[in-house]
């Protein structure tokens, strides 16, 4: 799905950053973007896929999986975190 995304994107992307923001009703959300400037990131790169974390989200995203889901009602990336301790209702945000 990311190559797909990066691809339709029109634009020269270096694959996607993942980050987190301190917001939410549990205290924390993922964010994806473009990654577009690479420098001081953290790369993983899986099945020629390039995925780049920004380095004051790492700590939270240790032994993290990023999947995609697609079903009847959405489609979304989605994360698998040993670190979280609970999420929010809505599953938007989460608390470690």
């Amino acid at each position: 799905q990311i190559k797909k995304i990066i691809k339709e994107s029109g634009k020269d992307i270096q694959g996607v950053r993942v980050g987190i923001d301190k917001t939410g009703c549990s205290g924390y959300a993922y964010r994806l973007d473009y990654a577009e400037n690479i420098s001081g990131l953290d790369l993983v790169e899986e099945k020629g896929v390039k995925v780049f974390i920004e380095p004051d989200a790492v700590m939270f995203l240790i032994g993290s999986k990023m999947d995609y889901l697609n079903d009847k009602l959405t489609s979304r990336f989605t994360f698998i975190n040993p670190n979280e301790k609970s999420t929010c209702g809505c599953g938007e945000s989460f608390n470690i």
